[in-house]
């Protein structure tokens, strides 16, 4: 019997599906990597289980990063297995290549990513020749049991999916070629004077990091000016009312900072007060209703830049729940989307919706379902439903599934969208405009009112909207105006010039950047033009967060509060390839236009082959222009330092390469300079005035060695006997020189706690805390300690807080920035105190994996199985000696004695909380205590129940409850 193979992206989606499929395809059985009954095979990845990669032939290791081997542009990609997961990729091909599966179904996620995860997976598992299986397409909008059937009875050809496959390796192929090419060839250019400076570059990073760059080029050239505005207060017989005054003859110029209300000299804002202080004015007003309709619904990159607005989430971390409100409680529908509108035939499920949402024992959003469902707001409007603009996928709204258990970023997020969705049915807020002009021949001053009549679907957001049009101040929209009766003369009370300065553009945040992207980089706030504009926006929806985040990793912007700051590293790439004229890199609004081509071929409106070769041109143009330039240096828009040359006291000057002495006025320069990227790291120019004032700066995170090896390091300016001239050096905070020395150290901060070696002081010295004893001091002159621990380990910052804490407690809290020298990847882990070393060690947090019951029996039953072997290839006493060897247990951990609940389950002898962990699964397989119907959750007998607290437990549950039960754990 031929069975399909159901290939999904995650395993929640593929546990989702089985769910799903079983009313309708049968009963499925569980096995280690897949689900299976008669009819299908359902199997997932973790994402990207396969990457692109030159062939060897075309490749050239980073060792050899020179132009002599660029550009690297391979007539064909081979891939490869992404480490981390081979595992799963090994699982998932076995599936493929069964000779009873005899179709595959792509059920990764909708998009084009989704799409590429699969297709390389097919193509991997095929080897050197097609696997020459027949694929259909999956396409789910929503996750509810209903919504996956109805995709399965809508199976999608492999016809239809062509254009997105061809997009989607589009995609990669140029994002390889760019980011390869573009790196080496900007790394080969910076490491000219030796050195390796990493010199990240991608095609859709680089525009737009020259967004924030160029707004804070604006921001430091801006200046400001002074300008005056007038304010004035008029009586009428019912009250006083306050106006501003304004030019009635005013027309927008070139000049951005002028406006109608903005006088530039005090005289002539002086000159007017006084025109019209103390006298009467006239008074004309017109009053006209207006309405306001609510906001389009949400995609993906308005609901990010909402939710940074209202809540300071990131972009990533609005994906992030989005996603877990999608995949986990199907609360929400696909939140990769690009699309503000729903399918025309989508108004019976709106309607469901509202139902749902009116019946869900929501309070704060049931009542508005209500209304909505009793006054009939929910039907056809091309506003909402709109075939021409749902693409791969419609806009993000609640599902027919109320959720619970929500954290409460996820409640936050979930009411955003749900008032959003329901605030689109509603009708037109509607308000009451009046203008009122008071002339005091021949100034007039303006006074606006705004009322709301009726609020529309502003009921739904409450006090929050209705403050936007209450206690406006100063003449501006929002107050409630005193009536002034036809032909009243009103008396000027009081009138005040007010002195202003002009603002610089505002920084970026991560909202207003994801607009940027989305309009690659043209200010539009409104939201139909910038629908128009989106399909020539930066990245896609999904893809924004990422880009934003990498930035941030590599150094090149800054999170400061909501601000993203871009730093000197930003601004030396973009001196680069402006100087190298790679505007291909530059500019948004170009690689926008890249972005709209891959959307024409998604279409079938444009041929990969065409966009490809266009990659292949600039790619081979803009490492050209590196390889060619043959200038000093680098034009560009440089700073002077504040702080004197160290040597001569002459100026110092930035340049591409160097800060350099220029010498005093009129003098020659003395030959002192430093490079601006030690080690790959770019000082900021505060950093390089810190540098030259105090002779030394750091400790400094971010150096990379020759070999790529990330490193802290202070950097100190000494002076060069030979050279007669001050030179740079890095100084790793060696405490034993002054050991060496003898010179005595006084140490001037409070202590952290005691030493656990010899319990005296330990203090802050250098880069390190080290005990009072294993220093000189005046005290002890010679040391006879040696606890030392640095201040910052493998890039972690270990704050003296959390030294503190280890000193007092043994460990730290679980500290998150550890990357690692061999994978150089992010872990986390607790920093411990380890007596048997005598020195400070990691202790990594307990799996919250507890090993699958039968996994310890079998990998004991197979090791035996191997010394059995070995055995009989041996001498009776070599075999011997092996078979002891294999049974002899490994050193076990420090055990914890088990408090008296838990020996009653486990026995009395210390244990550690991995073993004891093996010996509760024990108990619960021997006494059968697994839920038939949920094997995850364990049913407690009365020793357990003491254990637990409660009836029942979760398998993942475990390891946090023996450790309250472990010695004090």
């Amino acid at each position: 019997m031929t069975k399909t193979l159901v290939i999904a992206e995650k395993p929640s989606v593929a546990q989702d599906i089985v769910r799903a499929l079983t009313p309708v395809a049968g009963k499925f059985d569980k096995h280690e990597d897949h689900f299976e009954n008669d009819r299908y095979v359902v199997t997932s990845a973790v994402g990207h289980l396969v990457e692109i990669q030159a062939p060897e032939q075309f490749d050239v290791k980073r060792g050899k990063w020179s132009f002599a081997h660029l550009p690297v542009i391979p007539p064909f990609f081979d891939l490869k297995p992404v480490d981390k997961t081979k595992t799963r990729l090994n699982a998932v091909v076995k599936q493929a290549k069964r000779k009873d599966v005899t179709e595959l179904i792509n059920a990764c996620d909708a998009g084009r990513e989704g799409e590429l995860i699969f297709r390389l997976i097919e193509q991997y598992a095929g080897g050197a020749k097609p696997l020459g299986k027949p694929v259909k397409r999956l396409w789910l909008q929503s996750m509810t049991p209903q919504a996956i059937r109805d995709g399965f009875g809508a199976l999608r050809t492999e016809q239809q999916m062509a254009g997105l496959a061809s997009a989607a390796r589009s995609r990669s192929e140029a994002d390889w070629l760019v980011g390869i090419n573009g790196t080496r060839a900007m790394t080969a250019f910076n490491s000219r004077d030796g050195g390796f400076f990493l010199t990240t570059v991608g095609r859709v990073q680089t525009p737009t990091l020259s967004l924030v760059v160029e707004r804070e080029e604006k921001i430091r050239k801006f200046v400001s000016r002074d300008y005056w505005e007038i304010h004035a207060t008029f009586g009428a017989q019912a009250g006083e009312y306050p106006a501003k005054w304004f030019d009635p003859k005013w027309k927008k110029g070139e000049d951005a900072e002028a406006k109608a209300d903005r006088v530039w000299s005090a005289a002539e804002a002086q000159a007017i007060a006084n025109a019209v202080r103390g006298k009467q004015a006239t008074v004309t007003e017109e009053s006209k209703p207006t309405t306001q309709a609510s906001p389009l619904l949400f995609d993906l990159t308005s609901l990010q830049r909402e939710a940074n607005g209202k809540f300071g989430f990131s972009a990533k971390t609005t994906l992030a729940l989005a996603q877990s409100l999608y995949e986990r409680h199907k609360a929400l529908t696909y939140p990769r989307t690009d699309s503000r509108a729903l399918p025309e035939d989508y108004l019976p499920v709106a309607k469901q919706t509202f139902e749902m949402l009116a019946d869900s024992g929501m309070r704060h959003l049931a009542p508005h379902a209500l209304t909505a469902l009793n006054n009939n707001y929910v039907r056809p409007s091309k506003r909402i439903f709109d075939n021409s603009k749902v693409s791969d996928h419609f806009a993000i709204i609640p599902t027919l599934q109320a959720p619970s258990g929500l954290s409460e970023a996820e409640q936050k997020l979930y009411d955003l969208v749900v008032r959003r969705f329901m605030a689109v049915f509603f009708p037109s807020a509607e308000y009451t405009v009046t203008t009122r002009i008071s002339t005091v021949a021949p100034h007039s001053f303006k006074t606006e009112g705004k009322v709301l009549v009726k609020p529309g679907w502003l009921a739904i957001y409450g006090k929050e909207a209705a403050d936007e049009v209450e206690g406006g101040k100063d003449g501006d929209k929002g107050q409630n105006l005193v009536p002034v009766k036809p032909g009243e003369m009103v008396n000027t009370l009081q009138v005040d010039p007010k002195g202003l300065k002009t603002k610089p553009p505002a920084r970026y945040s991560e909202a207003t950047l994801l607009g940027a992207m989305e309009s690659a980089g043209k200010q539009i706030d409104d939201d139909e033009l910038r629908e128009a504009m989106q399909e020539k926006g930066l990245g896609t929806p999904a893809t924004r967060a990422a880009i934003i985040e990498g930035l941030l990793t590599e150094k090149y912007m800054l999170r400061e509060g909501r601000e993203i700051i871009p730093t000197a590293k930003a601004f030396q790439l973009m001196t680069l390839l402006r100087g190298l004229e790679v505007e291909e890199l530059c500019r948004a609004d170009l690689t926008g236009e890249w972005e709209y081509k891959l959307s024409q071929m998604e279409k079938g409106q444009l041929s990969r082959e065409a966009f490809m070769a266009e990659i292949a041109a600039m790619t081979e143009r803009m490492v050209k222009k590196a390889k060619e330039y043959d200038r000093d240096t680098i034009p560009g828009d440089y700073a002077t330092l504040e702080s004197p040359c160290p040597n001569c006291g002459g100026v110092v000057k930035e340049n591409y390469r160097r800060f350099a002495c220029v010498g005093k006025p009129g003098a020659e320069p003395c030959g002192f300079s430093f490079g601006k990227s030690p080690a790959g790291r770019t000082f900021e120019t505060a950093e390089a005035n810190a540098l030259l004032r105090d002779k030394k700066i750091g400790p400094l995170e971010g150096f990379r060695s020759k070999a790529g090896w990330p490193f802290t390091s202070e950097i100190v300016i000494k002076y060069d006997d030979e050279a007669h001239n001050y030179k740079l050096e890095f100084d790793f905070g060696d405490d034993k020189k002054g050991e060496e020395s003898g010179e005595i150290v006084e140490f001037e901060d409070a202590a952290l706690g005691a030493c656990p070696i010899c319990g005296s002081e330990v203090h802050e010295h250098g880069s390190n805390y080290v005990c009072s004893k294993a220093v000189p001091t005046t005290a002890q002159p010679t040391p006879s300690c040696t606890f030392k621990s640095g201040k910052i380990i493998l890039q972690q910052p270990v704050e003296r807080e959390q030294m503190t804490k280890l000193l007092e407690t043994g460990k730290t809290d679980l500290l998150d920035k550890f990357v690692s020298m061999r994978t150089r990847r992010n872990f986390k882990a607790h920093l411990a105190w380890d007596k048997e070393a005598g020195k400070v060690n990691f202790e990594f947090a307990p799996s919250k994996f507890p090993p699958r019951p039968g996994a310890a029996a079998k990998t004991v039953a197979a090791k035996a199985s191997k010394a059995g072997a070995a055995a009989k290839k041996a001498p009776a006493k070599k075999a011997a000696a092996k078979t002891t060897a294999a049974k002899a247990p490994r050193k076990a951990a420090a055990g914890k004695a088990p408090s008296a609940a838990l020996a009653a389950v486990i026995g009395n002898e210390p244990v550690a909380r991995p073993e004891a962990v093996k010996k509760m699964w024990e108990y619960i397989k021997t006494h059968n205590l697994q839920d038939p119907k949920d094997k995850r959750t364990i049913v407690a007998d009365d020793k357990l129940r003491a254990v637990f607290g409660k009836d029942s437990a979760g398998m993942f549950e475990l390891a946090g409850i023996l450790g309250n039960h472990l010695g004090g754990e």
